[in-house]
């Protein structure tokens, strides 16, 4: 009589589900026009068009010209009067959300001492200081001064004043160091100055201390930012290009989250670590100078001339040191000093959650967030995603309080705090419900710099969420040219060959650099990250000119980046589109089959790039190969079973159990123990790859090291607990498309 129980089930389950649904309906507080909800709700094409239309570039101008009209570094005073803004606005009678709050968790911040300013300087034997690089970005605008302008530092880099002779060291790649070694270039004891690009800014005194070198200098060079421009007439603010005296700031921490509660929310009780021997911090002292400074040190060295590949746009030929040469601007036996003294503190920081309850699934979210902090006023970083946040919230609050609309689902509305130190405040937020969020989140949409510069539609994210931004961007006319959608627009700049869809956009995957990071590789949501940005075939600039500078003003924005906020509009229609498809579709539109064609890539590259390796070690792809297929066929029969359901006429619980199909896909490719060395990294297919090969990081990583090493060792046996991981986690997906009566 199995069939019987199995019967009971199924009809207990659908009474349960429909009494949750009932019981969240008349949980939502109604107002007396609000028409009572449809369980069969859909989008509602009027409602997305009258969103579309009311967006307004002008608002977002004036948003965000009030966001950063002040410097709001974490949990600066500036930044938590931000934090009351947003609640304003979240709590307006006219146009708010039904609910708002400001969290606060306790959080370890790094801070420049206002006593004892980090200095660099040259030095001679006798310790007369020869030249001191500038403590502050010059004042170009009236901006770039003030007490609230915090000076240039590197966040969580020790104090200490090591002194040494200069060497230069490319873009601080362990291989940058292994080179210098190898030409015979003693390291210990020395300064490195390092360019940034290549390897994280944490990456690189990490790398340096491994050779033994004292102190790290990190400068931003013009051949990576400003294609080659360096004068004062060619650069802000007579351009959009980093002046000489410009300083990029950030954090040095390895990690993301808070450094003293890894997997614990930073609340007052929770269990810290000793800040002492905390792991993830730099090991030595560290400090970020102008370029302009970096030239005179730069071009003052000695030794053999740099390879062409390190070779940059100061205007002379980059040497390697040590130390400066004879007939340069110091005496040949002159050293660097680095004097740094950062402070740790104990701060607390605010997220901001808006929340609209949804009218029949309201235990479903839809999040969509980006931070609020910045290093300095941060127009751009991240202060343009902020002003496309309000405008778009504002329009779908006076929807709300008119009473013409209210969501499928739940949308959470999130400004992030202390993104700048490490993804903090998103990341406490994951660990504090990372259950419910798990359980309940849809999706997550990330919009962090909204403009990068007003050529076209940037987007990443999982397979999954390619199609809705696809859908979106078609319906949403282009900026310019005028006549194309930002979907045609797109493709023009960046697209690939779909083996599904002939020739589409390309969507970029997800590394770790925003707060979309907690989401897809510690939760394993669906999540995407939306930007407008630059011609790629004009500018080979790593990011904006001014990123992370005292430069990076509404002034910056309005005369260079995006004049007439015109991207800043698309972006906010794009996003907004986008998160009412994600909220109020029927049937949520996450098309699973999208993976395929990234597990079919990732499969070949395997196969043509590493085959004959593993062969070589008695190890097969074949249990990875039958996997993929596996995937592939359970998709297809659920985007056929989707279909159908689309055709006829389905009951709330076929719709439910489809939609948690589509919702729960991503968190099968988790495994918390795949990447042991790493924090919070758990998704086999998107967590960092060090390995050359574009296949399944778990796999690259594990061949890459096992490469030199002999028969039956460890680093093989590694190779194959991470196709074991790999076969695991996709027939374990395969099985989650399947029919959900199918055990």
């Amino acid at each position: 009589m199995q069939w019987v129980k199995v019967l009971v089930g199924v009809v207990g389950a659908a009474a349960l589900l429909g009494l949750g649904i009932i019981l969240g309906h008349f949980a939502i507080p109604k107002e007396a026009d609000v028409p009572a909800p449809s369980i069969s709700q859909d989008l509602d094409l009027e409602i997305l068009e009258t969103v579309m239309q009311h967006l307004d570039a002008n608002r977002i101008r004036e948003n965000l010209r009030e966001l950063s009209r002040e410097p709001h570094l974490a949990s600066s005073p500036r930044d938590e009067a931000l934090v009351q803004l947003l609640l304003q606005h979240w709590q307006d009678p006219e146009s708010g959300l039904d609910s708002a709050e400001a969290p606060a968790y306790e959080v370890l911040l790094s801070f420049p001492s206002q006593e004892q300013p980090n200095l660099v300087t040259v030095v001679s034997p006798t310790g007369r200081v020869l030249f001191s690089c500038l403590q502050s970005e010059q004042n170009l605008t009236g901006e770039q001064a003030g007490p609230d302008v915090v000076p240039p530092y590197a966040a969580y880099a020790p104090p200490g004043t090591p002194q040494g002779l200069l060497v230069y060291a490319n873009r601080g790649t362990e291989e940058d160091f292994m080179n210098l070694q190898t030409q015979g270039i003693k390291l210990e004891g020395t300064i490195a100055l390092t360019r940034y690009g290549g390897a994280g800014r944490g990456a690189k005194a990490v790398n340096a201390a491994k050779y033994g070198v004292a102190g790290v200098l990190v400068y931003t060079d013009p051949a990576d930012i400003n294609d080659g421009q360096s004068s004062a007439n060619e650069t802000f603010p007579n351009s959009w290009h980093l002046p000489p005296s410009g300083v990029e700031r950030g954090s040095y921490f390895e990690y993301f989250g808070d450094p003293l509660t890894p997997y614990l929310p930073a609340n007052p009780s929770s269990f810290r670590l000793d800040p002492d021997a905390a792991p993830g911090f730099p090991l030595i002292p560290t400090q970020p100078i102008g370029f302009d400074d970096a030239k005179i040190l730069l071009c003052n060295l000695q030794g053999t001339v740099a390879p062409a590949a390190w070779q940059g746009a100061l205007g002379c030929d980059y040497k390697l040191g040590p130390g400066f040469r004879s007939d340069g601007d110091f005496p040949a036996d002159s050293q660097v000093n680095v004097s740094v003294h950062n402070r740790l503190e104990l701060r607390n920081s605010s997220n901001v959650l808006g929340i609209i309850r949804g009218a029949v699934e309201p235990d479903r979210y839809v999040l969509y967030g980006n931070h609020r902090d910045s290093w300095v006023h941060g127009a751009v970083d991240p202060s343009s995603g902020t002003a496309v946040l309000l405008e778009l919230s504002r329009v779908l609050g006076t929807l709300l309080k008119k009473g013409t609309w209210r969501p499928r689902r739940s949308i959470v509305f999130a400004s992030w705090g202390a993104e700048e130190f490490g993804l903090i405040g998103s990341t406490e937020f994951t660990e504090e419900f990372f259950s419910k969020l798990q359980e309940r989140t849809v999706a997550y949409i990330n919009v962090d710099i909204s403009v990068f510069a007003n050529a076209t539609l940037r987007a990443q994210g999982t397979p999954p969420v390619q199609g809705v931004i696809f859908a979106a961007a078609k319906q949403i006319p282009a900026p310019s040219p005028v006549g194309l959608s930002i979907y045609d627009n797109w493709i023009r700049y960046s697209n690939r060959s779909s083996s599904a869809y002939g020739l589409v956009p390309s969507l970029g995957s997800l590394g770790a650099g925003s707060d979309y990071a907690p989401f897809i590789h510690f939760l394993g949501i669906s999540s995407m990250d939306i930007a407008y940005t630059y011609d790629r075939s004009k500018t080979s600039a790593r990011i904006y000119p001014t990123y992370h500078t005292a430069f990076d003003t509404f002034g910056y924005v309005d005369k260079f980046v995006d004049p007439g906020f015109g991207s800043h509009q698309a972006v906010a229609r794009t996003a907004g589109s986008v998160l009412l498809r994600l909220s109020d579709s029927l049937f949520l539109p996450l098309n699973v089959s999208d993976y395929g064609e990234t597990l079919r890539s990732f499969l070949q590259a395997a196969q043509q790039n590493l085959g004959g390796l593993l062969e070589q070690h008695s190890i097969s792809l074949g249990p990875l190969v039958t996997a993929v297929e596996k995937f592939e066929g359970a998709a297809a029969a659920l985007d056929q079973h989707i279909s159908a359901l689309h055709k006829g006429t389905p009951d709330p619980l076929q719709v439910r159990m489809l939609n948690d199909q589509l919702m729960l896909l991503e968190r099968t490719f988790l495994n918390p123990r795949a990447f042991p060395e790493e924090r919070y990294y758990s998704h086999v297919l998107w967590a960092p790859r060090t390995g050359s090969v574009a296949t399944f990081p778990g796999l690259a990583n594990a061949c890459s090291r096992a490469m030199n090493t002999g028969l039956g060792s460890a680093a093989w046996a590694e190779v194959q607990r991470q196709l074991s991981i790999l076969v695991v986690a996709l027939e374990g997906a395969a099985a989650t498309l399947r029919p959900v009566a199918d055990l």
